[in-house]
């Protein structure tokens, strides 16, 4: 199965409330993508981005957050 191209060059981007604020070691996510979460490496931006599943990005944060 193909999934369509996913345009981002409109997205706005926020660092992740779980990364330490620094430049060196963020991810960025970005909001408003029904079903998927963007995320991308901050030293990077213009680099592709992952597409993660709306469920395993909750699942993610929640098992992030009991770190």
């Amino acid at each position: 199965m193909t999934t369509p191209a996913l345009d981002l060059s409109t997205a706005t981007w926020r660092k992740s409330s779980f990364s330490d604020g620094g430049d060196n070691n963020c991810i960025e996510v970005a909001d408003s993508y029904p079903g998927v979460v963007p995320v991308r490496d901050s030293k990077a931006p213009t680099g592709p981005a992952l597409l993660i599943t709306a469920p395993a990005w909750a699942a993610f944060v929640e098992f992030a957050a009991e770190r």
